[in-house]
């Protein structure tokens, strides 16, 4: 056992590597991960909090479990990494495709068809913005 988990690298190094901030991630939410994907393509790369902003007026039904795990990231960071959300932003997110439930929808002559109710798990990774990421590479040329 010990050897398997000395293999495999840990969430934390694979999202983030050895530098600062913090994840969430939602899994098995009721929502299909291309509607999810609509709404995390908005926010990437924006600040926390005006990603927060967008999220709350966003008319996407897919707004809500989204804003939840930004807040969440965000709220990791400042808990465990004593990071100031209004430093943060968004490094990476993105939306995978969780469990389909199969269900059966009667039709005529005793067939069925099926009905796929999909769901989504949905990852977001928050890092401070560095002062050397933030100047354009064409500012010192």
């Amino acid at each position: 056992m010990s050897k398997d988990k000395d293999l495999r690298p840990s969430r934390r190094k694979t999202l983030l590597g050895d530098r600062p901030g913090s994840f969430a991630i939602a899994r098995q939410v009721r929502i299909s991960a291309t509607k999810s994907r609509r709404v995390v393509d908005l926010v990437r790369g924006m600040a926390v909090t005006d990603a927060l902003d967008t999220l709350k007026f966003a008319p996407q039904a897919a707004s809500d479990p989204v804003y939840k795990v930004v807040a969440s990231a965000a709220a990791n960071a400042e808990q465990t990494h004593n990071l100031r959300r209004d430093d943060l932003f968004i490094s990476a997110a993105f939306v995978d495709e969780g469990v389909t439930m199969r269900r059966i929808r009667p039709r005529a002559k005793g067939s069925a068809s099926r009905i796929l109710k999909r769901s989504s798990h949905i990852t977001v990774v928050v890092e401070p913005r560095s002062t050397s990421s933030t100047e354009p590479k064409t500012k010192e040329a």
